[in-house]
């Protein structure tokens, strides 16, 4: 059967791949969304024939419009248009491929229209998480992961029949830094942060591996996605990023999913879930990968995991305030305006002086968030 899917952020890393795999499945694109890289969407929109076209940014979308004047598609800007793209009729799977908070609104607006979502945008669920999974229950609608870690634990329990699952094993690659200790970590550039061993991300991405927030969020993403307590989410740095992700069994039982670092094998399979068929991408080669290492993950170099723990310990308001902090400092960062270090410590300082609330609406992550940009940028003007 033919999926009509929606793409927001289709011009971005994930939407980019996504684009890559319809040529494998039986794929019609109703919307397609952009910041502001109307080339490559343009070139995305006549291929792809969708309805309508987003660009997030004002201009950009008044340039889109003139780009595609001579076609039948629609353009739109703005949250509105995110959200248009997000709750479009005849649309069976939304992937939610866009970065930060800004996927919040369009995934629950996703949600209200019975959408299934394909869910790459992880902070959703890192700020409003019990109200992203509440909603989804409530309409019935499914929230099928594309993070690869999160694919893997999702494969390996359609292989659990049933059988309740003990613990989650999160494997990490340990980005460029594995084995620096936190002094050596002061004076890293933004270059530097930005070259992953094993995976092409986009920037923000690649410097939450580098700070191993990223991994701190998908802690926080599994917790909601398979309703399991954070004690119970063991992480573990595998440097060769081929195991994406374990579970275990009650009786020590352990069950692994193994691929290539290759993102469009989970994209493709949350687009057909739950079918599977024939990926255009190189298959696992065992004997050419030959050894595969695994080691506990440093927590004082890298403190982002002690305060995802925190906040998936908390819940409230507490994923809110972490992600907003985090978003703001990597921005900074990325502008070279402050030091690589100064991202968790940033974040730490947002967490311990914005008040803990423990039951949020969806008007309070917002506010929240909000509060935690303002605080590192307020922080940033303080020096």
């Amino acid at each position: 059967m033919k999926k009509r899917i929606s793409i927001l952020g289709s011009t971005g890393s994930i939407g980019t791949q996504t684009v890559d795999v319809l040529d494998s499945i039986n794929a019609e694109v109703t919307a397609l969304t952009t910041n502001k890289n109307i080339k490559l969407l343009e070139q995305q929109a006549r291929k792809l024939k969708p309805k309508l076209a987003v660009a997030f940014d004002e201009k950009a979308a008044e340039d889109l419009k003139i780009a595609l004047a001579d076609t039948n598609i629609k353009v739109e800007s703005g949250m509105d248009g995110l959200i248009h793209a997000a709750a479009m009729e005849n649309t069976d799977v939304v992937v939610t491929a866009v970065v930060g908070m800004v996927g919040l609104l369009p995934t629950i607006a996703a949600i209200d229209a019975g959408h299934d979502i394909a869910l790459a945008n992880k902070e959703t669920l890192v700020c409003a998480g019990s109200i992203v999974t509440e909603a989804a229950r409530k309409k019935g609608v499914k929230i099928l992961p594309v993070d690869s870690e999160h694919s893997a634990i999702f494969q390996c329990v359609q292989a659990a029949q049933g059988n309740k699952l003990d613990k989650i094993i999160l494997t990490a690659s340990g980005g460029p830094f594995f084995g620096k200790k936190y002094d050596e970590l002061k004076n890293i550039t933004r270059e530097q942060a930005l070259k992953h061993p094993n995976w092409s991300m986009g920037a923000k991405i690649t410097i939450d591996s580098a700070t191993m927030f990223n991994k701190g969020l998908e802690l926080i993403e599994a917790m909601w996605l398979y309703d399991m307590p954070q004690e119970k989410i063991e992480i573990v740095v595998h440097r060769e990023s081929i195991i994406h992700s374990l579970i275990e069994f009650e009786d020590g039982a352990v069950l692994a999913q193994l691929d290539v670092p290759d993102m469009r094998l989970p994209i493709q399979y949350a687009l057909t879930y739950p079918e599977r068929v024939p990926c255009k991408m190189d298959g696992l080669n065992l004997a050419k990968v030959g050894k595969m290492t695994f080691f506990a993950p440093d927590e004082t170099a890298f403190p982002a995991l002690k305060l995802a723990r925190k906040a998936a310990s908390l819940k409230g308001n507490m994923g809110a305030v972490m992600n907003g902090a985090n978003e703001a400092a990597v921005e900074l960062f990325l502008k070279e305006k402050i030091g690589f270090l100064d991202i968790p410590e940033l974040v730490n300082d947002a967490m311990e002086q914005i008040k803990y609330k423990q039951n949020i609406t969806l008007d309070d992550v917002i506010m929240y968030d909000k509060q935690a940009r303002e605080l590192v940028n307020s922080a940033l003007r303080g020096n």
